[in-house]
């Protein structure tokens, strides 16, 4: 198991009044997790692979719920975590394709000063079973870059993923 900060390098226009496009370089950090299992990829995702699902495989993660009932496969889906009656995180489901056994989504209140997280849970096939990866990516200050880490990096990620190789070693 490895967690490994990645700075990736994207191109962003910028727009100016009088109608000229600059172009300049942004470093968006990405958020890596990785586990290898071994196991089956399809037996893996098949316990992952719920949207609405989360808390039935993460001990730190609070039990959802969709909003207006809506498919938890389909994206433009919302779910909402709920602690003592109040919602304290809503994500979007950006997509879901059980083929690939991936799913990606946006966290929309976001209790950090960052913007445009997008983070994506995934299942490859691996030489021994598979390797399980929840990445992220988004825009915020270097400074913010540790704390992301260590909140969703290391306590919710990295134990999700301990939480799947406890409940996979022991069969």
């Amino acid at each position: 198991m490895n967690g490994i900060y990645v700075p990736t390098r994207c191109t962003s226009s910028l727009v100016s009044t009088s109608h000229h496009a600059s172009t300049r370089e942004v470093l968006m950090p990405t958020l890596l997790r990785t586990t290898t299992l071994p196991a089956d990829p399809d037996q893996i995702w098949s316990v992952i692979k719920g949207f609405d699902e989360l808390a039935s495989w993460h001990p730190r993660v609070p039990p959802s719920e969709m909003e207006e009932n809506a498919d938890p496969t389909t994206p433009g889906a919302v779910r909402r975590f709920i602690v003592d009656g109040n919602v304290v995180a809503r994500e979007e489901l950006i997509e879901h394709d059980d083929r690939g056994r991936t799913y990606s989504y946006e966290v929309l209140d976001q209790p950090l000063p960052v913007d445009n997280y997008i983070a994506r849970i995934e299942v490859v096939p691996a030489p021994d079973g598979c390797e399980v990866r929840w990445t992220a990516t988004y825009d915020g200050a270097d400074d913010i870059i540790p704390v992301v880490e260590n909140a969703f990096g290391d306590n919710v990620y990295l134990v999700g993923l301990d939480a799947l190789r406890d409940r996979f070693d022991r069969r």
